[in-house]
C-alpha cells in the first residue's frame, strides 16, 4: 500500500499511527500542502479533494479521509470494537475529532506554527479557536473522568484519532494541565503496545 501523507500532520499521523501497531507494511510518499504539492494535477486526479492523508491500496483503489482510513484498516482488529454500541461510540467519536475538536486545536496549532498560516491567524480567529478547543477539551475530559477510554474499555481507532492533534494541543496555546483526566489518557495511549511518536514515518 501507499500512503500519502506529510510528515508533520496529525491527520496524516493517525494511519501511520494504526499501520505501525499492525505490522502493516507501506511506501510513504511526502506530499505537502505547504509546497502545493497537494495542488499538483497528478496528485488531484488520484485525489479531487487535494489533501492528505490518502491511502492507495495495492489494487490501486483509493481512500482518502484520515478517520476513513482508520476503519478501513481496523476492520477485524482490537482497534474497531466488535460490540455494536462500542463501535457506534467509536464512530461518535470520530466525528466529534473532525466537527468540534480539528478544526479548533488543530487550526490554532496551524495558525501559530505555519508561517503560510500566519496572515490568517486574526485575533478573533485564534480567540474563536481557543474557545472551541477549550469546549471540546473539556467534553474529553469529562468523559476521561469516568472511562479509561473513548470507546468502551479498550484502546480504539477513536483514540488514535483524539490523540492525534490532542498531544499537540499545547503548540497551540492549549493548557493540558487543566485537564488532568485528558493527561493521563494521552499517557495511557503512549504506553499502549506498539506507539511511535508522530515524528516516525514509517
Amino acid at each position: 500500500m501507499i500512503l500519502y501523507d506529510m510528515a508533520d500532520s496529525g491527520n496524516c499521523y493517525k494511519p501511520r499511527l494504526l499501520m505501525a501497531k499492525l505490522g502493516v507494511p507501506f511506501t510513504r510518499v511526502e506530499v505537502s500542502s505547504h509546497t502545493g504539492e497537494t495542488r499538483r494535477p497528478d496528485y488531484v486526479a488520484k485525489n479531487p479533494n487535494a489533501m492528505v492523508p490518502m491511502l492507495e491500496l495495492d489494487d490501486g483503489r483509493r481512500i482518502a479521509e484520515s478517520n476513513a482510513i482508520l476503519l478501513y484498516l481496523a476492520e477485524g482488529t482490537r482497534f474497531l470494537p466488535a460490540d455494536k454500541y462500542e463501535r457506534a461510540l467509536a464512530y461518535q467519536w470520530l466525528f466529534f475529532e473532525q466537527y468540534s475538536h480539528e478544526p479548533y486545536i488543530a487550526v490554532r496549532k496551524a495558525l501559530l506554527t505555519f508561517p503560510e498560516r500566519a496572515k490568517d491567524a486574526t485575533p478573533e480567529r485564534l480567540a474563536q479557536t481557543l474557545e472551541r478547543g477549550n469546549k471540546a477539551l473539556g467534553v474529553m475530559n469529562q468523559h476521561l473522568e469516568r472511562n479509561e477510554f473513548f470507546a468502551g474499555s479498550a484502546y480504539s481507532v477513536a483514540d488514535i484519532a483524539l490523540y492525534a492533534y490532542t498531544h499537540t494541543a499545547e503548540m497551540g496555546g492549549f493548557q493540558l494541565d487543566a485537564y488532568p483526566a485528558v493527561a493521563a489518557w494521552l499517557k495511557r495511549v503512549e504506553a499502549d503496545k506498539g506507539h511511535v511518536p508522530i515524528e516516525w514515518v514509517g
